[in-house]
């Protein structure tokens, strides 16, 4: 069987941590240099980093992220501004292992084929954010506004063309909520596609997080709320599952 992967999904906005809910009304949370100290402590398999505002500005803080590869002992992600193949090149570099892209799948894609050919398709994560809309129907989120002319289906199709080593899919209805993953969504993606998806939105509870790794047989989760709070309604904790409480059952 392969790992189960449990992985902090932190968003930064201006330099600080933040969290939102449903991608609105960003909370801050603290200071993400001292979160990546604390999650080198725990049983972290991945770490998550996602620049929210770094998109809208066209531009990476890489001096910041050059902070985060020096303090952090597990594999590292980010997403966030990436533009260009030298971003890329730029990204790894410094420690990141994963680039995470989003509005890139959509602006340049070339770029993104070109950077799988080169460093690797293991290496790139393309970031899908869907709503369901009045009908109940998944429709693919654009941050940029643009009218993404596809079903979920073929929005998956189009992505896997572009040699993405993993999916990074979030319920934009389910983040930030604490109600659980949307297991429909989840796992109509997971049986469209061939490579690992890291399930996103709505995790609230360990039950949630060994019923999509175990009972839905999805590859990876990652956290957000439930990793910077210390439940919902309360205050600020940077926290992270015990591994021996999300195991299957025997």
């Amino acid at each position: 069987m392969a790992l189960k992967r449990i992985m902090p999904c932190l968003l930064l906005q201006d330099k600080r941590l933040v969290k939102t809910v449903n991608f609105e009304n960003a909370s801050y949370i603290g200071d993400p240099i001292n979160a990546v100290k604390i999650y080198n402590d725990k049983e972290v398999d991945e770490l998550v980093i996602l620049d929210i505002k770094a998109t809208e500005k066209d531009k990476i803080d890489f001096e910041l992220l050059k902070d985060f590869t020096s303090e952090c002992f597990m594999p590292l992600a980010y997403g966030g501004g990436v533009r260009s193949f030298e971003d890329f090149q730029k990204l790894y570099s410094i420690g990141i292992e994963k680039v995470v892209v989003n509005t890139l799948l959509i602006d340049n894609p070339e770029i993104v084929k070109s950077a799988a050919s080169k460093f690797g398709n293991q290496s790139i994560v393309a970031s899908i954010d869907v709503v369901r809309n009045s009908m109940n129907e998944f429709v693919i989120f654009s941050h940029s506004d643009r009218d993404i002319d596809m079903n979920l289906e073929e929005y998956l199709n189009y992505v896997l063309k572009l040699n993405v080593g993993e999916i990074f899919i979030t319920s934009v209805d389910r983040e930030g909520t604490w109600e659980g993953y949307d297991i429909s969504l989840i796992s109509r993606v997971n049986d469209f596609v061939d490579v690992p998806i890291i399930a996103n939105g709505g995790c609230g509870t360990k039950e949630d997080l060994k019923s999509l790794l175990y009972n839905d047989g999805i590859q990876a989760a990652a956290i957000g709320s439930m990793a910077v709070y210390q439940k919902k309604g309360m205050g600020v904790l940077i926290r992270f599952p015990k591994r021996n409480e999300i195991i299957k059952d025997e």
